[in-house]
């Protein structure tokens, strides 16, 4: 545990995981699990008590959502770490008073790997948070190994680990509802949070900075309007160049996915906000829902993640000697 300590310790003095999620973020993503969070036990298990807007919200939603219990813990550098617990409204004001919520302090830091961390864990349903960015492999190890449900914020590029990439091919893990495109959010940081190379606002209640290429993951089950490719572009090889050493196709743009093609195609990472909960990405081609399997990524390694597409060469993919940034190679159904 003290080299776990320690790796936790650095992400948070290197400050570039400690930010917090803004309310309206929180509540554009939950509003699509209406009905899965009826009767569950919420476990926030990365979440600092004086600033959580998950607590926030789960503690203002808990009957609308039909909670059973509200758990938060969160890691503090220095000192013992707090639990949070609400079990709901106790009578009947409809208002989150102090004297419902139990607060104690934890026997250690808060690490979400620690002993009692993880026997709150496994009380949980589902783990609903915002981890730190560069213990994410760990993070999501961990609830995999308890077979927990999640959704979680994260960087996309995660799906490029891989630790993380065989749990989105083998339809285990999916993006969530809200897809952060154009213009991205915005969190709250600490006073002291390195400005350089980034954008920030500052606000009456503090210092936000701009994220880049953030999503949720989640593995609980959301299809519900999802929405579907639609597609209307034919193949040729001008427009659709194939790598120098792998045996696929390049499509750097999801809307001019080739809808008679055939054969393995790559396309960037933003192309999973199609990918479904059946673990496959969904396309509207002549009226008909069109499905396409994940079958690799564009980077050849020993774990076989390139599907066994890769030709030889450079391991990554390249066209005409130039490498292009990493892609996520699909297939379309047999059956489609």
């Amino acid at each position: 545990m003290a080299q776990k300590n320690s790796n936790l310790h650095n992400a948070k003095r290197a400050k570039n995981d400690e930010f917090y999620t803004q309310l309206s973020d929180i509540e554009k993503e939950m509003r699509h699990y209406k009905e899965f969070f009826k009767g569950k036990v919420v476990y926030c298990n990365c979440d600092d008590a004086r600033e959580s807007n998950f607590f926030k919200y789960f503690s203002l939603n808990f009957e609308h959502l039909g909670l059973k219990k509200l758990i938060t813990t969160g890691y503090k550098e220095e000192g013992k770490g707090v639990v949070l617990i609400y079990e709901g409204d106790k009578n009947g004001n409809r208002i989150v008073e102090d004297s419902e919520i139990i607060v104690r302090e934890l026997e250690g830091n808060g690490d979400f790997r620690s002993e009692e961390c993880i026997e709150f864990l496994k009380e949980a349903d589902v783990v609903v948070t915002n981890p730190p960015f560069s213990l994410f492999r760990e993070y999501v190890a961990q609830l995999m190994e308890y077979g927990k449900k999640f959704i979680v914020l994260a960087n996309n590029n995660a799906v490029t680990y891989k630790e993380f990439f065989p749990y989105i091919k083998n339809g285990k893990v999916w993006l969530g509802r809200t897809l952060f495109t154009g213009k991205m959010p915005f969190f709250k940081v600490p006073d002291d949070y390195p400005l350089e190379n980034t954008r920030f606002e500052k606000r009456a209640d503090g210092l936000y900075k701009q994220v880049n290429a953030i999503c949720w993951f989640t593995n609980v089950p959301n299809d519900s309007n999802r929405e579907q490719l639609i597609t209307y572009c034919k193949y040729s090889t001008e427009d659709y160049p194939k790598y120098d050493n792998y045996d696929a196709i390049e499509c750097g743009r999801m809307e001019k996915l080739p809808m008679d093609y055939k054969g393995v195609i790559g396309i960037p990472i933003t192309g999973l906000k199609y990918l479904w909960s059946d673990g496959t990405i969904h396309a509207d081609i002549d009226g008909v829902d069109t499905q396409f399997e994940i079958v690799g990524w564009s980077r050849h390694n020993d774990l076989d993640m390139d599907g066994g597409y890769w030709l030889g060469g450079s391991n990554d993919a390249t066209i005409n000697g130039k490498i292009v940034y990493r892609r996520i190679l699909i297939k379309r159904l047999s059956a489609n």
